[in-house]
């Protein structure tokens, strides 16, 4: 599982050097995006996986469509994971410490 409570991902939008960040994938600005892309899917999954756990803790398991109140529980969990940086920030700020590891597939032998 990936640590995005602990980053230090820009929350707001930062403007980025496009050149320091595909140097660190071969050169390639295409890759990086590739990479970056893949990376910031599997973060938002774990996040999500990790939201849902949370929120389950507290569901209410009636079927009653008029019984409507909001648990103060559940609210705080989704308040915190909504002050959270976005998942294609953390994956840009693991590019660039270096944490993200990838490999090209090999090619099938004729």
């Amino acid at each position: 599982m990936s640590n995005f409570k602990n980053t230090n991902a820009a929350k707001t939008t930062v403007t980025r050097n496009t050149s320091e960040l595909y140097g660190k994938v071969d050169g390639n600005l295409f890759e990086t995006i590739v990479l970056l892309n893949k990376r910031a899917n599997q973060i938002s999954r774990e996040m999500k996986e990790e939201l849902n756990q949370k929120l389950e803790e507290f569901g209410s398991h009636s079927d009653n469509l008029e019984e409507v109140f909001e648990n103060r529980e559940q609210i705080e969990i989704s308040r915190h994971y909504e002050r959270l940086p976005k998942p294609h920030s953390i994956a840009v700020q693991e590019l660039i410490d270096g944490a993200i590891h990838y490999r090209y597939p090999e090619e099938p032998a004729n």
